[in-house]
């Protein structure tokens, strides 16, 4: 159990406090998950799956198969946890009041598993990614119960980016004609996989956030493949997305409580596979690298300005004074924390950023077919934006004095 430490009759109370009344002793909900598996059992019938396939429609039937099958797996999932005791205390530095189910993320990856084994072949790229993303997981799952250290945690993202690397999935970033440039380029995808499985891990701390970052993040990447006729990448941005999407409902609720969190195995899964989809598409023409790094920046740009911004700013204040510190440092200090200290409620915060990600999306879509010059703005007005939320920061933890 994740959480601060409990006798045995505070935990009886906590787990007792966190059982909901239940999928099943709830009609209304009873009534919708079997509409849901009805319509789910139509999807899988072959003639409709080929219909939409026929109708160039596959993307969506990707979106709508797991979505159905995530939202069917989590209540199983939930029941599980709160059998089981994995579920997330209340602390000090967590903003959630009332013990929550954890492991949301097991029917995420099974909703993205399901639905890419049934729908598709198994590239070699795809295989790495899909191989690493489950090691990834099981350390996350691992945590969740065992709460595993952070140097534990980062060693299975590194190895888990490994797996990736060595199935071909990797950054083209130093030119072939440079001595050693397959093992610096390597190197960065390596680093790349685990900044970003990092990021959006450091971002599940509040409800819907990682998720909802999930679905737009997948939902930018897919857009942007299809207009560059990579389908495979586009299949597999979709199922992200309705694996995202159909845990959603059970996490972002604005006028209660999520009935149950992604975990860190959930939330360092989709920080991974984005990562996977970012470096296994070709954004651009060769001849055009920065707008072939400038696609995946923008729409990955929140979790990798809060990664930068935070890590400077711990350093710089001294929070911490090495690599062994940063990883074990534990803050209310990322970009929803900050906006929630200007006075912006959870529901506000969530989906202020999720705008935000929407925002710089858009600019990513914008970049087929661009020039040098277009990349290089839209990468300065995406700078500008976070240089807008900074001083905004700022300024709401420093508020002018009234004295004249």
């Amino acid at each position: 159990m994740r959480g601060s430490h409990a006798d045995g009759f505070s935990m009886s109370r906590a787990l007792a406090d966190a059982k909901p009344q239940g999928l099943w002793m709830n009609w209304p909900e009873f009534l919708g998950y079997v509409i849901r598996l009805v319509i789910l059992g139509l999807l899988i019938f072959p003639p409709a799956r080929r219909w939409f396939f026929l109708q160039n429609l596959s993307g969506l039937y990707l979106v709508a198969f797991t979505f159905l099958v995530a939202s069917l797996i989590v209540p199983l999932v939930q029941s599980i946890a709160l059998r089981y005791g994995v579920v997330d205390l209340p602390a000090s530095r967590k903003i959630h009041h009332l013990p929550t189910p954890l492991l949301g993320g097991v029917a995420v990856y099974a909703a993205f598993a399901i639905g890419v084994l049934y729908n598709f072949h198994f590239s070699l790229e795809l295989k790495g990614v899909a191989l690493g993303g489950t090691l990834v997981l099981a350390i996350g799952v691992l945590d969740d119960i065992f709460n595993l250290r952070a140097s534990v945690k980062l060693a299975g993202h590194v190895a888990g980016a490994l797996i990736a690397v060595l199935y071909g999935v990797t950054l083209n970033l130093v030119p072939t004609s440079f001595p050693f440039a397959l093992l610096a380029n390597g190197l960065l995808t390596i680093l790349w996989f685990a900044a970003i499985t990092n990021a959006v891990q450091f971002l599940d701390g509040m409800d819907g956030l990682a998720a909802g970052l999930g679905v737009f993040s997948s939902f930018f990447f897919g857009v942007v493949a299809a207009q560059t006729d990579q389908f495979h990448l586009m299949y597999l941005a979709a199922a992200l997305l309705g694996a995202s999407f159909g845990f959603l409902p059970y996490n972002f609720r604005p006028h209660s409580s999520a009935a149950i969190f992604l975990g860190d195995g959930g939330s360092s899964f989709i920080g991974f596979t984005l990562a996977g989809l970012a470096v296994m598409g070709e954004w651009a023409d060769h001849s055009d690298p920065l707008v072939a790094l400038a696609t995946p920046l923008l729409i990955l740009a929140v979790p990798v300005f809060d990664i930068c911004y935070v890590s400077v700013n711990r350093m710089i204040t001294g929070k911490v004074h090495s690599f062994h510190e940063w990883l074990a440092y534990v803050g209310k200090d990322h970009i929803h924390h900050r906006f929630q200290a200007l006075g912006l409620s959870k529901s506000q915060t969530v989906l202020l950023i999720h705008f935000l990600s929407v925002a710089l999306g858009i600019s990513a879509l914008l970049l087929k077919g661009a020039h040098l010059y277009e990349a290089f703005l839209l990468i300065i007005q995406a700078t500008a934006v976070f240089f807008i939320i900074v001083i905004l920061e700022t300024a709401g933890r420093h508020p002018p004095s009234n004295s004249h």
